[in-house]
């Protein structure tokens, strides 16, 4: 039996791992950062921000499409809002769970994760015939995923990447809740009046996309992956 080419042993050896072009392109961002005085942590808040940013757009979104599947489906107010009340309920109980996973799994699979449930909810949404369809999708599924992005993220991150200016980091990504609802619901509102609230819901599941593209290249879980010391301490 000829023996076996060494080169393909070393491909094989050398394979790369999945996740490890984003953690790459992390390291050489952060790098390039350093050069010019900036800590990676700010990266990891203006991801952050985007993805509570977006993720507030998609909690208001309903809101804003309970004429337009009023007049659709025939569905009653209090059906409709008992969806919305669900979801509402399961944002806030998802809190203390949020903080586990986070703890267990890392601050960039749970938001994924998150950003991954509720496009799904959203999008699954826009073949929706029942009121049934409704509450489980915009009332347990949007509500478990917006859940994992409560608070509980802001936190985490300020905690993290910051020993120094930790107010700051936790009044920027609590704004964005605000910010996003701000921005969005006006537009929303716009898009569903001229398109229809599908062309609305469409928006806001790309704008989840995109976000969960940022945080799957740019997130990381702790300083300690790029060979960083939280912002604020003596070796940072």
């Amino acid at each position: 039996m000829p023996p076996a080419n060494p080169c393909c042993k070393e491909t094989e050896d050398v394979a790369p791992h999945p996740n490890e072009k984003p953690r790459v392109i992390s390291a050489r961002l952060a790098a390039a950062l350093s050069r010019r005085g900036v800590h990676y942590g700010w990266v990891v808040v203006a991801t952050t921000f985007l993805t509570m940013l977006v993720t507030a757009g998609a909690v208001g979104a309903p809101g804003v499409l309970l004429l337009p599947l009023q007049r659709e489906f025939g569905w009653s107010t209090a059906a409709i809002s008992s969806a919305l009340a669900l979801r509402l309920l399961l944002f806030g109980l998802m809190g203390p769970f949020a903080a586990a996973f986070i703890n267990r799994y890392g601050v960039r699979k749970v938001t994924l994760s998150a950003l991954c449930l509720i496009a799904l909810g959203l999008a699954l949404s826009l073949g929706m015939t029942e009121i049934w369809q409704l509450v489980l999708l915009w009332g347990v599924i949007v509500g478990l995923g917006t859940g994992l992005t409560a608070l509980v993220l802001a936190a985490t991150v300020s905690t993290r990447w910051f020993n120094a200016r930790r107010g700051l980091i936790v009044g920027l990504l609590t704004a964005s809740s605000a910010t996003g609802q701000l921005i969005f619901l006006p537009l929303l509102a716009s898009i569903a009046t001229r398109s229809g609230w599908r062309s609305a819901l469409i928006l806001v599941c790309a704008l989840l996309g995109t976000a969960a593209l940022l945080v799957w290249l740019l997130m990381r879980d702790r300083p300690a992956d790029l060979g960083l010391a939280p912002l604020g301490t003596a070796d940072a």
